[in-house]
């Protein structure tokens, strides 16, 4: 947390011009994971594409340290990380930045009284889109199914957002090269069924 995370911090002091000039590559395809837990399938994912830009967000100390340690036991370069809410982050983004965004298992808020806590809203999917380049892919996961359908109500009334899926098992098989994550294992081991829905930024 001293030494590395200085080095791969994303200063929003500042205005963020130019995203891909935080990378010593400057990749024209950037990527932003919500939520990135323990950072196991954000660290995969950018192993697998060293020639993406990552930009990983999340509130909560523990879950940075452990993918400080990804980052630097495999060596990655391409991530960026954002240690707090990712609306600040997706706010400071020029328009038509991203070309994709994975939001994997957020906190479902299951009582009813908290359902408006949910990450997920009508103005996050605004405030998404503007960031995100057209024909960009949102991927959201979820084992709670009450969350999927609030997911799908709301991205069904965007006017920014297609779902182009066509029979059932499109969104219950996992994406292709997933690594799956801590939290999909857990939901696995307590029998419920995760799904796998992507949306598509008109």
């Amino acid at each position: 947390m001293e030494n590395l995370l200085p080095e791969v911090l994303v200063d929003l002091a500042g205005a963020l011009d130019d995203p891909s000039g935080l990378f010593a590559v400057r990749p024209d395809d950037l990527r932003l994971e919500i939520g990135f837990g323990g950072g196991e399938h954000l660290a995969a994912d950018a192993q697998a594409h060293p020639e993406r830009g990552y930009f990983g967000c999340e509130p909560f100390v523990n879950g940075v340290a452990k993918l400080l340690v990804e980052i630097e036991t495999r060596g990655l370069a391409n991530i960026r990380v954002h240690p707090g809410d990712a609306n600040d982050l997706i706010g400071a983004l020029p328009a038509a930045t991203l070309s994709g965004v994975c939001l994997l298992y957020p906190d479902p808020w299951p009582k009813r009284r908290h359902r408006e806590r949910r990450f997920v809203s009508d103005s996050l999917l605004a405030r998404l889109a503007r960031a995100m380049r057209p024909g960009a892919e949102l991927r959201f996961a979820t084992d709670i199914d009450d969350y999927a359908g609030w997911t799908l109500a709301r991205i069904l009334r965007s006017p920014d957002f297609a779902w182009p899926a066509q029979t059932a098992v499109e969104w219950l098989t996992p994406w292709r090269d997933w690594p799956g994550t801590r939290y999909e294992a857990k939901a696995l081991r307590e029998g419920r069924q995760p799904v796998y829905l992507t949306f598509i930024r008109r």
